[in-house]
């Protein structure tokens, strides 16, 4: 995504710094909710330009520059591999196919909507804490972020962070100029989603998002940071006239969307996060990795995996009985994604087992260097 400098007013100038650096500058001390909407006023005026959104956390997470950070959650990590964040697509893709199954069995609204369009489905997961996603929440309410900012924390201050997007066109706006996709979660969510109506949700995510990336760092988005605040203990961040939304009602329990992707969620823990399907996307990530690997430097642009494996074999790279092994992992792992509630815990062993000697000899047919 496009970096983008933020106009800081001049009486902030001095405290904050190079406008350029304001993830790695200081936060603003603010003494109470009322002070904050004042700032941010100020904030707001001098940056026109943008759409602002905040997002309330308990710690000031900084990355190893000592600049503050904002992953989506599949990109955190400080050694993210290839295959590791395959895997992860693969988890993510897994509960997407999941969610869009159990919409249209039970007839949700919307529930076309779901099953063909990919960022509703991430979106809704991403909401939900289904498994991670290439998003990351947002709200474009203030009283929302600081509460959050205060929910289940024990330290004695917390955060809220001002970041500047571009301005929305539709329920989900594409901006090509800057590299960012951003969906309104109340427009994409059905009525019976309840969650994101209390917290008046929205994500943001990577224009093309993809586990190919040349910088890391063009996924963070501290690239849109316009200012971070420093709030005191709640209490006294409130005082009289103020109140925090409830956890209640930022969590609503009587919420039919949340105990669908419940559904989801165990499923994802109990198949896809651990055990022996876990184990075989792990090695099917590294499988997968190789093969378009080679294809990526031989034909500088990207293949499919099937193209990529085609590739190897016309150029007699492997063998005839280590092509159709490879294909049909290939065509269970695309079953797994699919449907993966079908999956029978044999079949799970069987395909594991053939992926590890299939890896192992790929390896050793092409040659590959540790």
């Amino acid at each position: 995504m496009r970096h983008i400098i933020p106009v800081i007013p001049n009486e902030f100038a001095t405290e904050l710094g190079d406008p350029a650096k304001i993830a790695s500058s200081n936060p603003l001390k603010i003494s109470s909710f009322r002070e904050l909407v004042e700032v941010v006023a100020k904030f707001a005026y001098h940056n026109k330009d943008y759409l602002l959104f905040f997002r309330g956390q308990s710690q000031d997470y900084l990355n190893k520059g000592g600049s503050s950070s904002f992953y989506p959650s599949i990109y955190r990590g400080d050694y993210l591999s290839h295959a590791e964040l395959r895997y992860r697509f693969a988890i993510l893709d897994g509960c997407s196919k999941a969610l869009a199954q159990l919409f249209e069995e039970n007839k949700i609204d919307g529930y076309k909507d779901v099953k063909r369009r990919k960022l509703i489905q991430w979106s809704i997961i991403q909401h939900y804490e289904v498994c991670s996603t290439p998003l990351l929440d947002f709200t474009q309410s203030l009283r929302v972020a600081c509460s959050f900012a205060y929910l289940n924390n024990n330290f004695d201050k917390s955060f809220v962070f001002m970041f500047g997007l571009p301005y929305l066109t539709n329920r989900i706006s594409l901006n090509s100029e800057h590299d960012i996709v951003t969906v309104r979660l109340l427009s994409i969510c059905p009525p019976e989603a309840y969650r994101p109506h209390f917290q008046e949700g929205y994500l943001a995510g990577t224009d093309e998002i993809t586990y190919n990336y040349d910088k890391k760092s063009e996924l963070d988005f501290n690239n849109r940071l316009i200012v971070k605040f420093e709030l005191p203990h709640e209490k006294k961040f409130w005082g009289r006239n103020f109140h925090k939304i409830p956890k209640v009602s930022l969590y609503p329990r009587s919420d039919p969307i949340k105990e669908l992707c419940g559904q989801i969620s165990d499923m994802a823990s109990r198949e896809l996060r651990s055990g022996d399907l876990g184990d075989f996307l792990k090695i099917w990530s590294e499988i997968e990795e190789i093969v378009t690997g080679i294809a990526r430097k031989e034909k500088h642009r990207h293949l499919s995996f099937r193209q990529a494996l085609n590739n190897l074999i016309n150029q007699y790279q492997i063998n005839k009985n280590l092509y159709y092994q490879l294909d049909r992992i290939r065509m269970f792992r695309n079953h797994v994604v699919h449907r993966p509630k079908d999956i029978e815990h044999g079949e799970i062993l069987k395909f594991l087992q053939q992926a590890e000697e299939a890896l192992a000899e790929l390896k050793k047919q092409i040659k590959f260097e540790q």
